[in-house]
């Protein structure tokens, strides 16, 4: 099972984190030790001191594909979940500076928390326009709407596809929207996909 992240995805945290808006997908990955096992805690991690939040739709991808033409990517999954991107700020800015991949920034052990449940697309009431949202300490910190992201999912799956065959269970975090930001030991963040909570992480 791969997780393949897509960054600058929306123009607005482009803009936030002064990067170029990009003219295809930013791709970068993970390994399945990025998720959190059922049950385990979210530790704030000991090698950084500044670690962000970045809230995203996740899809989950239900059949093997490669070189996935853009206008059947939409057989290729059929539910949303909501996962987190945590990023480990200093770190990312420090391998940057360097020209070093940043792996150790993204990619680190129980990096990207995920939903334990996905909702069938069928069931939204507009599979083209998803709401999400992600409050901290109960307060809204970042909101988002798939119909802002700049590749949309069946581009991004075109686009993927083309690199890596996309295997049932595959898993693509399609960016995050503005806001992100710190978060802190003690911290509780919230992801919700339209009204509905979906993932409730404690820092510790």
């Amino acid at each position: 099972m791969k997780i393949i992240c897509v960054g600058r995805n929306y123009a607005a945290h482009a803009a936030e984190l002064k990067n170029e808006v990009p003219t295809e997908p930013v791709l970068f990955m993970k390994p399945e030790t990025a998720l959190i096992p059922k049950g385990h805690p979210f530790f704030y991690p000991e090698h950084t001191n500044d670690l962000h939040y970045e809230v995203e739709l996740v899809l989950r991808i239900s059949r093997l594909g490669k070189h996935i033409d853009r206008r059947f990517a939409h057989k290729y999954f059929t539910e949303v979940g909501i996962g987190i991107d945590f990023t480990a700020r200093d770190v990312q800015q420090k391998c940057k500076e360097k020209g070093l991949p940043w792996e150790k920034a993204k990619a680190f052990d129980h990096s990207a928390p995920l939903s334990q449940k996905f909702i069938p697309l069928k069931s939204l009431k507009d599979p083209k326009q998803i709401r999400f949202s992600l409050h901290k300490n109960g307060s809204e910190v970042q909101s988002g709407n798939s119909a802002d992201m700049i590749f949309a999912f069946e581009a991004l799956i075109a686009h993927i596809s083309s690199y890596f065959t996309l295997k049932m269970g595959d898993l693509i975090y399609t960016g995050t929207p503005s806001g992100v930001g710190p978060a802190v030991k003690g911290d509780r963040l919230e992801a919700f996909i339209e009204d509905e909570k979906m993932l409730d992480l404690r820092i510790k």
